[in-house]
């Protein structure tokens, strides 16, 4: 009888072994990617928070889920920006209606980024900003003190004060926000939010460039009013205008809790926000 001598299919050498391994990862990668986008297009995909614009709700280095399926689906809501190269027409599939007081990512409507920031004016609406108060269709919304922080800014590592504020909307809905009385903000036009377009403002609301700013809108009217939009951005050479109103079809979806975060408060002099991961946005 003859021995039979089982011989390993692995093989033999570093590299060779190496060169295997990355092939079956690469398999590996190819199975779940086709997954990760099917989740990433119709479920949640994952957000970063660049910027101090939404403190002290979300901070620098905060990792967002977002909702792709609370407003529906258009060709912005396709990961990474590739929807705008396929031939999917304008409009949304299975539109839902966004409400006042949601954090909402969206693409930028005059420059080639994402953006993300707090409903604060829905189609028909007029908004007001006297003093550093909201007036939505006549009515202020109230402000309540919380405590005074101070913070540095992550990229420049600039110093802040700011009011911390517990901001109350028309329907009810609490949120807080900072106020660092720069005065960028203070007193502005009056903006009458056109249908099929929604008003967006950051919590940090002197350090959030947003719908309150003018680059990015239309004239006002005769009566001072900013009631249209899709103008051309009116900047400097240079300047990167604002996203003044933003059409439905650009919502790309609704964030709705940090699930984790890489920022540990470092930076926060007062005492680091708590409660936010795993939280309602």
């Amino acid at each position: 009888m003859n021995d039979v001598t089982d011989k390993s299919t692995e093989p033999a050498g570093f590299f060779p072994r190496l060169i295997n391994e990355v092939k079956e990862l690469a398999v590996t990668v190819l199975i779940f990617l086709p997954i990760w986008f099917f989740f990433s297009l119709f479920v949640y995909e994952l957000r970063s928070i660049p910027s101090e614009s939404m403190v002290p709700n979300l901070q620098v280095g905060d990792r967002v889920a977002v909702s792709k399926f609370s407003y529906g689906y258009s060709k912005y809501s396709v990961p990474l920006g590739l929807g705008r190269f396929l031939p999917l027409g304008d409009g949304r599939l299975f539109g839902g209606t966004p409400e006042r007081g949601d954090v909402v990512v969206f693409r930028h409507p005059h420059v080639d980024k994402v953006m993300i920031k707090r409903l604060i004016g829905l189609p028909g609406d007029t908004i007001q900003i006297v003093d550093n108060k909201i007036i939505i269709n006549g009515e202020a919304m109230k402000q309540e003190p919380v405590r005074r922080v101070v913070y540095r800014e992550a990229r420049q590592n600039r110093r802040y004060e700011a009011d911390e504020i517990l901001e109350t909307n028309p329907e009810g809905e609490s949120y807080l926000t900072h106020l660092l009385y720069q005065h960028n903000y203070a007193n502005l036009p009056v903006y009458k939010v056109p249908e099929g377009y929604y008003f967006f403002m950051g919590d940090n609301r002197d350090n959030s460039t947003d719908g309150r700013a003018l680059s990015g809108h239309c004239p006002p009217n005769a009566n001072g009013v900013i009631d249209e939009a899709g103008c051309e951005p009116n900047t400097r050479p240079g300047e990167e205008p604002s996203i003044g109103y933003v059409p439905y079809e650009m919502l790309i979806g609704r964030a709705d809790t940090v699930l984790f975060t890489l920022n540990f408060c470092g930076r926060y002099e007062s005492g680091c926000p708590k409660g936010r991961v795993w939280k309602s946005l």
